[in-house]
């Protein structure tokens, strides 16, 4: 999903020696990871976590779910992105995003807006890479950054997942889209392992139940990411994450740093963060190579490609590791 902040940011090019052995590797990852996020944002929407409703769809109104069917996934509900445009006066929007994306015909307003109410192409590209290697992850801990729909975070649940948390920039993205799409998803899930434990409770109190449930494994968070690090950092209890999604956020070589950071800062020593990006982002300028360029000079992480899709603007998924 497109995600970025409207602050500058100079990528990071101090060289840092690496270590030989595996405990002064670790050492080095940490001292490395502290530089890529010492940069102190001009501008920033400071993160916050949301705490949904437990009927959150019974307060949107003229909804219309669409289906995305990928291989053999199973099916996922979205909401309509044409319903949002033609219902964005009628919805709670604090930010004022859903009226200022139609006055000025744009997908993307920096700082402002950046893009989650729309699935970009690379969602669909790492939903088929997940497809075709046939991934579950059940017992994993995952995080979708910059999840726009979620799409990403919520076939992570529906295979498995104990805990997924979902971030976006901006907050309207998060009230309107991602929670509404992650009940119309996952709860009848819940909601059909409650009956298997409890076999006739009341309708009301199996619903709530069933939402609880399914509230106690997700997280929703709004904001840009170096707020979003420090916010995840000082929880009380914030175990890294096995896995880390991010779809179509490399496209302004200016966030680089605080991406860099979040993937640093977040992600287990033997997890792995999941890119899809296009090749290059006309009229802003990011891109992979640009990115691989920036991963390198950190010495952080090692990237590997592994997926290619060549029809219409050339794109790829790949994958990010901590080096040994």
């Amino acid at each position: 999903m497109a995600f970025t902040f409207n602050f500058d940011i100079p990528l990071q090019t101090e060289e840092i020696n690496d270590k030989e052995n595996k405990d002064d590797n670790a050492k080095d990852v940490d001292l490395k990871c502290s530089d890529a996020s010492a940069t102190v944002p001009t501008k920033m929407k400071n993160a916050i976590e949301h705490e949904p409703l437990l009927d959150p769809l019974s307060h949107i109104e003229n909804w219309v779910p669409e289906t995305i069917t990928v291989g053999a996934l199973p099916p996922l509900l979205c909401l309509n992105e044409s319903v949002f445009e033609k219902t964005a006066p009628e919805l709670e929007d604090s930010e004022e995003i859903l009226a200022k994306t139609l006055n000025q015909n744009s997908d993307l307003i920096t700082g402002v807006y950046e893009g989650g109410l729309k699935i970009w192409e690379c969602t669909y590209d790492l939903l088929e890479y997940i497809d075709d290697e046939g991934e579950t992850f059940t017992g994993k801990r995952v995080l979708d950054l910059g999840c726009g729909a979620g799409l990403l975070g919520i076939l992570a649940l529906k295979r498995g997942a104990i805990k997924v948390d979902f971030q976006d920039y901006n907050s309207t993205v998060i009230e309107q889209l991602t929670v509404p799409n992650v009940f119309l998803n996952c709860e009848d899930d819940d909601d059909d392992e409650t009956e298997e434990q409890n076999s006739s409770p009341p309708s009301k109190r199996k619903a709530l139940n069933a939402s609880q449930k399914l509230l106690d494994r997700c997280g929703f968070f709004s904001g840009d990411w170096n707020s979003f690090l420090t916010l995840m950092r000082n929880k009380t209890s914030s175990p890294k994450y096995d896995i880390i999604f991010t779809s179509e956020t490399i496209y302004n070589t200016d966030y680089y740093s605080s991406l860099h950071s979040v993937f640093c800062g977040l992600l287990a020593e033997d997890g792995i963060v999941y890119l899809a990006t296009k090749s290059h982002y006309f009229g802003v300028g990011g891109g992979l190579h640009l990115f691989e360029k920036f991963v390198e000079q950190n010495k952080v992480f090692q990237t590997k490609y592994l997926k290619d899709v060549e029809q219409g603007l050339k794109r790829h998924v790949v994958s990010l590791t901590f080096k040994k």
